[in-house]
């Protein structure tokens, strides 16, 4: 399988892991990384997100969690390949057995969320089964720092419960990104941002294609760093 080329980076991929996708793509891109120094990303598959903030971030150090054996060796080859390798580290890793006294500046995840599915590789990166949301949220308020940022995609009908979840668990919604597929069209995914500090919401909306399989200038402008295809 051919590598995903970027512009600072390239992304070998595998038929067992989930490849570069639109929502990985958008999390790299809009996740606040300034003034970061200490990023955890929860479910590095590829290790798409990480090199992106990486690449935006040129002081922050990263370290990726996946249960995923493939995908953690397939992330270390690919963190080990950039530029920025001296920064990157990635291990074998249960997220709700994860014991660190650390805390981070950004918690960043395209975490699991469809309910069912026919593949193994669908099984353990986007069922629910391995690491559900409670899961997830709770374990993230515990280690984020004094004025952290824990940030995720996830599909627009879920964001309620999401954020219902966090406020339990006493963590703010700060950021909302509403992402259409397409003008005019239903908000498809949302990127939401949350902090241990209740601070007056700020929303947006992001559409990525201004008509089928034309990407919007917004989305062009945003990626134009990453991406070695223009307008």
């Amino acid at each position: 399988m051919k590598p995903f080329t970027f512009k600072q980076f390239e992304i070998y991929q595998s038929k067992n892991v989930f490849r570069v996708g639109t929502d990985g793509v958008l999390l790299g891109s809009l996740v606040n990384v300034d003034n970061k120094s200490k990023v955890l990303e929860i479910g590095t598959g590829t290790g798409l997100i990480s090199l992106m903030l990486a690449q935006r971030n040129p002081k922050a150090e990263f370290l990726g969690l996946d249960i995923n054996e493939e995908a953690v060796n397939l992330t270390k080859s690919n963190f080990e390949k950039s530029i920025f390798n001296s920064r990157l580290k990635n291990i074998l890793q249960d997220f709700k057995n994860f014991e660190t006294a650390e805390k981070f500046d950004l918690i960043v995840s395209n975490p699991p969320y469809f309910e069912e599915s026919g593949s193994e590789k669908d099984k353990i990166a986007r069922q629910t089964v391995e690491l559900n949301f409670q899961q997830l949220i709770s374990k993230s308020s515990t280690l984020l720092s004094e004025k952290g940022i824990f940030s995720v995609i996830i599909p627009a009908e879920v964001g309620t419960d999401f954020i219902e979840i966090a406020k339990e668990n006493q963590l703010f919604l700060v950021r909302r990104i509403n992402i259409k597929g397409i003008e005019n069209s239903k908000i498809k995914r949302l990127i939401l941002d949350f902090s241990l500090t209740e601070n007056q919401l700020e929303e947006s909306e992001f559409i990525i294609e201004k008509s089928p399989r034309k990407y919007s200038d917004q989305y062009l402008e945003l990626t134009k760093e990453f991406h070695v295809f223009g307008k």
